[in-house]
């Protein structure tokens, strides 16, 4: 299969849609929206599809429940790290990676202060989503057009975590950017096996740049670093989030 090939077409819920439209386009906000995740019946958000059916929700709406429900916290919140929950975000409801550690530091921010639906709600109602998918358009993986304001890396970085309709998002608990993004490294095209990142020299060493956190933290310097092999690099960010610390950055130790 092409790289290229993992690009879905857009779908949109026009006026005066028929019942085959509209189950085009819920199936096509599922697979997005939940990654590929296969549903099971009991697991079909019928009320909002009710609601979308008869004009009282539209898609945007449609996907933010999905994205604020319980089904989706379970698959790509509650198992998995916080960097790979923000990836995971920005592929789902704004179809593409993370450009830079810059974005990633802001998605944390914005739920370690506001909290769950704010992040989700930061994707779907920001200028970004209006422009590129309105209120009735369904997300799709942008990888292949040109954007204004989208770095030439960006390409790269979406391929890596967008690897076609057969793979599922679930399966994979960590993030694929982490490094590639705190250290400003470009990202490779792989193949699409295995679950490392594409940041290839394993030997190397990383020094994380913390903020302080609260009060009451075991942090007690207004800035902490911790210098960490790539293989403990992964367990070390979740660590740094599990107590309240905010990474400032990642770069490489000279």
């Amino acid at each position: 299969m092409s790289l290229w090939a993992i690009d879905n077409e857009p779908l949109e819920l026009r006026d005066g849609f028929t019942e085959s439209d509209l189950q085009e386009v819920i199936r096509g906000v599922y697979r997005q929206v939940l990654g590929n995740q296969h549903l099971m019946e009991s697991d079909r958000f019928t009320s909002e599809e009710s609601l979308l059916r008869n004009g009282d929700i539209n898609v945007r709406q449609f996907v933010g429940a999905i994205a604020n429900s319980d089904l989706y916290r379970r698959l790509f919140f509650e198992s998995t790290s916080q960097y790979r929950f923000i990836e995971l975000n920005f592929k789902h409801l704004l179809g593409r990676a993370p450009q830079d550690q810059a974005e990633i530091s802001e998605h944390v921010s914005t739920y370690n202060e506001l909290g769950y639906e704010a992040e989700i709600s930061s994707y779907i109602y920001s200028d970004e989503y209006s422009s590129s998918f309105g209120d009735n358009t369904v997300p799709y993986v942008r990888t292949t057009q040109t954007r204004s304001g989208i770095k030439n890396v960006g390409f790269n970085r979406t391929f890596a975590i967008a690897r076609g309709n057969s793979f599922g998002d679930s399966s994979l608990k960590q993030s694929k950017l982490v490094i590639d993004l705190g250290a400003n490294l470009a990202t490779q095209i792989v193949a699409p096996v295995g679950t490392a990142s594409s940041y290839a020299s394993t030997g190397k060493r990383f020094r994380v740049r913390v903020a302080k956190a609260g009060a009451g933290s075991l942090f007690r310097k207004s800035n902490v670093e911790y210098e960490v092999s790539y293989t403990q690099l992964t367990r070390q960010v979740q660590n740094i989030h599990r107590r309240g610390g905010r990474i400032l950055s990642i770069e490489e130790a000279r």
